[in-house]
């Protein structure tokens, strides 16, 4: 089994910045994908920034150019350095990662319990 624990999240005014943190243990060979996803109140879960194996990224349009994600597989951990953040950031953060428990083990997908991201105007 693998767990996803998210850090990093609080309150913040508009402008500000936080880092998020999600650390993935457990029975762990190789993590594929890592994934940022948020969803804010009375609202679908939506996308915000994905990072491969190779580090090759993508983000929603909403966080381009304001945040940045990044992975340390040593660690096994991904991050979300999230600059200007606007109130319409306000959300809980979620965790999301493709993992491989073992060297034949097919590809299971995993989510963290999310972190809750405030920002107040």
């Amino acid at each position: 089994q693998v767990q996803l624990v998210e850090s990093g999240g609080g309150l913040v005014q508009a402008g500000g910045s936080l880092r998020l943190s999600c650390a993935a243990s457990g029975s762990i060979f190789v993590i594929a994908v890592m994934c940022w996803y948020r969803q804010a109140p009375g609202k679908q879960r939506e996308l915000v920034a994905v990072i491969g194996s190779s580090g090759s990224t993508h983000y929603a349009e909403s966080v381009k150019g304001r945040f940045t994600i990044s992975r340390d597989n040593a660690k096994n951990t991904v991050y979300l350095q999230m600059n200007s953040l606007k109130p319409e950031d306000t959300a809980v953060y979620y965790c999301n990662a493709d993992v491989a428990p073992g060297s034949s083990s097919g590809i299971t997908n995993y989510w963290g319990q999310g972190t809750q991201v405030t920002v107040s105007s």
